[in-house]
């Protein structure tokens, strides 16, 4: 949009918690959310699980949000740690998938979330057999300390933000992703593959 003097009119972008907030006297206004957050949702779904549960755990996600939207905590502008804790209780539900899922990946290679065909083939091929590696540990390591860890690298959430998601103290998150790291370090040969 064009002001009159021919300069570009920006529209203030509003915080999710403003956004929320208003969703409780205008119910639509909390699609603003959903586009902003639910492509990183899904992605995360999409690691967690794979496609074929993927939709379903955003949408499952973006329903709970909406129903406890009036229980949000508004002194916190971003709704991501929210949104991510939601989606890891909806992960939670289909865990035992999961565990199946990186196990079967760990013997097929295939990844659910990488473009099917790249340029450099023999870093793929190396890439999948240390892929299939981290998956089989992923799938060893107790469900707190997966999920801690996930949403610190896959989620990309801060510590702060993990503990807001999961609902416990920040301690327990470090002291989680900690001992994660450590075990995967140790069933990957002292390899930290983007962790």
């Amino acid at each position: 949009m064009r002001h009159q003097s021919g300069h570009a009119v920006t529209t203030p972008v509003i915080d999710d918690a403003t956004v929320i907030s208003q969703s409780l006297h205008d119910p639509e206004h909390f699609a603003i959310l959903f586009e902003r957050h639910a492509p990183v949702v899904k992605r995360y779904a999409l690691l967690r699980l794979g496609e074929d549960v993927a939709d379903d755990i955003v949408a499952e996600t973006f329903i709970a949000a909406f129903q406890r939207r009036a229980t949000y905590d508004l002194t916190r502008e971003s709704a991501l740690p929210w949104l991510y804790g939601i989606a890891t209780n909806v992960i939670g539900r289909h865990r035992r998938r999961e565990i199946t899922l990186y196990k079967a990946l760990s013997h097929r290679g295939a990844d659910p979330a990488d473009e099917p065909f790249t340029d450099q083939v023999d870093e793929r091929v190396a890439a999948h057999r240390l892929r299939d590696r981290l998956l089989r540990a992923l799938a060893g390591l107790p469900a707190g300390h997966r999920d801690a860890l996930l949403l610190v690298t896959w989620g990309e959430l801060s510590y702060e933000h993990a503990a807001q998601s999961l609902g416990v103290p920040l301690g327990t998150v470090r002291s989680r992703v900690n001992r994660a790291r450590r075990k995967l370090r140790r069933k990957l040969g002292d390899i930290d593959p983007t962790l």
